[in-house]
């Protein structure tokens, strides 16, 4: 990874490893785990991991004399693999007072978090990383998650660098995975994306779901890429892969605790029973939801069928990642009632709900944001929102509405 692209949450990651014994960083593979870690503590800390077969089985076989024979603070990366240790943790943690002596990574969180909590509760702190945000990119210093609150909008306004619609498609299109960020090889996209899902997705998946339907998996990925930013229907997804529907359940629940797929919730209480409950799929990176969907460039994205819905994508998961970086954990959801009457965001922050629409256009009436004012019967107050757009400026829609240029996420 560029020197030149700083993360955000190597700031969350020095403040928890100050205040708990041990650190967890989750995230999918190749989003820059590791190199997060090693940047945050250059020197003192050690390094092992587990995806070097002789230290996996090492640790599987005598996790007491693996913790044994090494030189903390430790970072033990891919501690997915020896469950086994976690217990051993514990009892290495408990006999000192000293913070942050372990940092941990996970590719898969699966069964890792059942067995995290149940082994090192009230010891572990557990971050997310996802692949590099816009504002990552940009070199922001964004002190704040993404709202749509007045001033949150001005501070970003001062540093945000104002994009076309070909580079915001260029960077969907592009994704966030930091080797393809940084990369200069014009071939190197299709490359990366190959070899990510060979690679990583379907052998992460064989270990944990032991199947052997390499095609089929495949086939349910690029079913789920074209339904990005879609109401989740199983059956359909089951009907095209040609497998059951729970097994696409199994599934896409598995790409969701690796970190590939988000499935946001729709919002609803009990006043409000006219409210859909099925989540909606998103792909956290567009870059692997773009490859996996056949677009081969920027410009057929751009002009395809699945614009509106990439954007759409693009902007909610950068949300999300803006939340998740600052080492929060993102209360978002959707509004969409029976009558299909839809918000495409809720942000949930400090008792107040923050309505955002996304549109792929730079001119905007009343009509795009007038589901808002459905939202007055729900059990929250709601606050300031935002139509996340291709505006060039920040403007007042109405007094409690404004349009966002993209390039403010």
């Amino acid at each position: 990874m560029s020197d030149s692209i700083k993360r955000t949450l190597r700031k969350a990651v020095l403040e928890t490893s100050a205040s708990f014994k041990v650190l967890l960083l989750t995230g999918p593979r190749q989003v820059g785990k590791t190199t997060l870690l090693q940047e945050a503590q250059k020197r003192g800390r050690s390094y092992v991991t587990l995806d070097d077969l002789g230290m996996r089985l090492a640790a599987q076989q005598d996790p007491a004399g693996f913790l044994d024979r090494l030189q903390l603070p430790v970072l033990i990366d891919e501690v997915q693999y020896a469950p086994e240790l976690f217990p051993y943790i514990k009892m290495v943690v408990d006999k000192s007072r000293q913070n942050g002596r372990f940092w941990l990574t996970g590719s898969q969180q699966f069964d890792m978090m059942k067995n995290v909590g149940e082994s090192l509760a009230g010891r572990v702190a557990v971050l997310q990383l996802q692949g590099i945000t816009l504002a990552e990119e940009q070199g922001r210093a964004d002190q704040v998650p993404f709202l749509p609150e007045l001033k949150v909008l001005k501070a970003r306004r001062k540093h945000a660098e104002l994009l076309t619609l070909p580079q915001v498609y260029q960077k969907i299109w592009r994704g966030a995975y930091p080797a393809v960020v940084t990369s200069t090889n014009a071939s190197f996209w299709e490359r990366f994306y190959a070899s990510y899902v060979t690679t990583y997705i379907q052998r992460d998946v064989r270990e944990y779901l032991n199947i052997n339907q390499t095609a089929a998996f495949h086939k349910f990925m690029q079913v789920a890429a074209v339904r990005t930013g879609q109401l989740v229907n199983y059956a359909d997804m089951a009907r095209d892969v040609g497998v059951s529907e729970v097994t696409v359940k199994t599934w896409l629940n598995v790409l969701h605790a690796s970190g590939i797929v988000y499935l946001l919730p729709p919002y609803f209480n009990n006043r409000t029973k006219r409210l859909v409950k099925t989540p909606k799929l998103y792909f956290m990176d567009t870059g692997l939801c773009a490859w996996l969907g056949g677009w081969s460039n920027p410009t057929v994205l751009e002009r395809g069928a699945m614009a509106g819905a990439i954007l759409e994508t693009w902007v909610v998961t950068e949300i999300i990642k803006s939340w998740l970086h600052q080492g929060r954990t993102p209360r978002v959801y959707f509004y969409r009632d029976k009558d299909k009457r839809e918000v495409d965001l809720l942000i949930e922050a400090d008792g107040t709900l923050y309505p955002i629409e996304i549109k792929r256009t730079a001119t905007l009436h009343a009509a795009d944001f007038r589901s808002f004012s459905m939202l007055a019967g729900l059990d929250l107050p709601i606050g300031h929102g935002g139509v996340v757009c291709l505006a060039s400026a920040l403007l007042p829609l109405s007094a409690d509405v404004d349009a966002i240029p993209v390039s403010y996420l």
